[in-house]
């Protein structure tokens, strides 16, 4: 069961072919968790999920299935179509896998409360064992939630909507509902949400910063003074003057040149850009073998 924590919404790792290389995207979960996150979402947008194939998807939900951190490991769907979702919904749930992480679906604007509430109860009456964490991020989906919309959810549906994941930062300080998990989409904002009483946080740079993200949360949790969210603000602020995903694989490919595999039209960054991201880090003193050992 998902608790409050700080998670990854972790990478896939590809082969040269492109196609998702599932033990790899496994191996880096797992060393995530190693190094401190309390869990990993597979196929949130940072995981390329809107390119990468069902198929691929139903191949590592079957891998993981037996995997010893299965309980630290959470699933996004990154589909468009309802009736996809519900598909790879249904497959998730015959291995136990039903705390997914679900955008409403993105690409026709003017998406409307009515027509995302809609979206949902479809896919709850499919999958009536579904723990859905909301993701409100109105960037990739169009839609931004309100916070009548996250609450017309939850009354309606209080068994299956149990949280949001708020990358549009416009839900996290001030939606209060009682056994309700938030967790903004930003290291930057988890002390601050932790503050506020959110539930930690679940990010994509977290797969860097993973070590500097859980200091902050376990000292918030045991009162301690925090000596680690400065620069842990000031690492997330570095990554996000570039495009995260491409950053982030660029980053990890100076250990591993398999993250150099990326699915168009992503791209790495250009030597330069990631040049000048390594110094900024190093200015940050962030850079050592402890930060690249996911």
């Amino acid at each position: 069961m998902l608790k409050r924590g700080v998670y990854a919404a972790s990478l896939s790792v590809l082969n040269k072919d492109l196609t998702l290389n599932v033990e790899a995207t496994i191996s880096h979960a797992e060393n995530l968790i190693k190094n401190g996150l309390h869990g990993c979402f597979f196929f949130g947008s940072t995981g390329m999920s809107q390119l990468i194939s069902k198929n691929e998807k139903m191949e590592l939900i079957s891998k993981i299935s037996t995997h010893k951190q299965r309980k630290h490991f959470y699933l996004g769907t990154g589909c468009n179509s309802l009736n996809e979702n519900i598909e790879l919904i249904k497959y998730a749930s015959e291995f136990n896998f039903n705390t997914i992480l679900l955008m409403p679906s993105a690409y026709y604007v003017g998406n409307s409360d009515e027509g995302v509430f809609e979206f949902y109860k479809k896919i709850i009456l499919a999958c009536p064992k579904i723990k859905i964490v909301i993701y409100n991020f109105q960037k990739l989906s169009g839609y931004i939630f309100s916070i009548d919309a996250i609450t017309k959810l939850v009354k309606s549906f209080p068994k299956n909507i149990i949280g949001v994941k708020d990358s549009s930062y416009n839900l996290y300080e001030n939606l209060k509902i009682k056994n309700f998990l938030i967790f903004p989409g930003s290291e930057a904002k988890l002390l601050k949400g932790l503050e506020k009483g959110s539930s930690g946080v679940i990010s994509a740079v977290t797969n860097s910063t993973h070590f500097l993200a859980r200091k902050v949360f376990d000292d918030f949790e045991n009162k301690i003074p925090q000596t680690k969210n400065d620069q842990l603000i000031s690492v997330r602020e570095t990554f996000d003057g570039y495009n995260l995903i491409s950053a982030l694989h660029s980053f990890h490919s100076i250990k591993d040149e398999n993250y150099k595999n990326i699915l168009p039209p992503l791209t790495l960054l250009s030597e330069q850009k990631l040049k000048k991201l390594i110094e900024k880090l190093n200015k940050l003193k962030f850079i050592s073998e402890k930060t690249l050992a996911a």
